[in-house]
């Protein structure tokens, strides 16, 4: 493997930390000052969306002008320079996700039909897909209600579930969270949220904040945790 880090690293901000009897790279903001200046005062936020210009500075799409432009909101407390977000992964529910699995496969049709390899079609982020705008309650006051609902959901939606399935199997870096294990909330916080995430760089680890995007206003919402997260609405 290559020791060569994806990052152009301008401000030589790639650092080691040694946790569990492993070794992780991060990007250091605390490294970053030495050609930055301070960068306390900025808002959680803005120091979690720095760390990702770090991380993915490559001098085409993220470059130094965009780090800059961090440092200046200090001055100014504000800015109308564009800069590049990769979240760490993305959150959808089944009324807004099923269209963009539709997309994907579309997608696929075309690079087939074109004679190139449909498995080139994935998502660049993870993506998890939570079934629960369409649960509906009809049985209740009983112990066996939660059973019977979950029962009649999956017959009432069972070709878009069966569609779905096909999906996370066909994708890389796509899961679906069945109907009847909780709200988007819910799963978001108890289960998806990782605080820390970690990927593969070359021959490093590396450890970075957890962000998100998410196909409705408010559920990409678990900043208690301070998950970094926004709703960008419908499709």
């Amino acid at each position: 493997m290559s020791n060569k880090s994806s990052s152009s690293n301008s401000l030589s901000t790639l650092s080691t930390l040694d946790a569990g009897g492993k070794t992780f790279h991060y990007y250091s903001l605390k490294k970053a000052e030495e050609s930055l200046g301070d960068l306390q005062r900025l808002p959680f936020s803005l120091k979690v969306l720095m760390e990702n210009l770090l991380r993915n500075e490559d001098g085409v799409t993220v470059d130094r002008s965009h780090i800059d432009a961090m440092v200046q909101w200090l001055k100014d407390r504000k800015s109308d320079t564009e800069i590049q977000f990769r979240p760490a992964r993305v959150l959808m529910q089944d009324f807004t996700g099923v269209p963009g699995v539709v997309d994907l496969a579309a997608m696929r049709e075309a690079v087939k039909k074109a004679g190139g390899d449909p498995a080139l079609i994935n998502p660049l982020s993870p993506v998890d897909l939570v079934i629960d705008h369409s649960v509906m309650v009809d049985d209740f006051g009983s112990a066996a209600s939660f059973g019977k609902n979950v029962e009649i959901e999956m017959r009432r939606n069972q070709e878009r579930y069966e569609f779905l399935r096909w999906g996370q199997q066909a994708f890389d870096n796509f899961r679906v969270v069945p109907p009847g294990t909780g709200i988007c909330h819910q799963v978001n916080l108890e289960y998806l949220g990782k605080t820390v995430w970690q990927k593969q760089d070359g021959d490093k680890t590396i450890a970075y904040p957890d962000t998100l995007v998410g196909t409705d206003s408010h559920t990409t919402m678990i900043n208690g945790l301070g998950i970094l997260g926004w709703g960008v609405g419908g499709i």
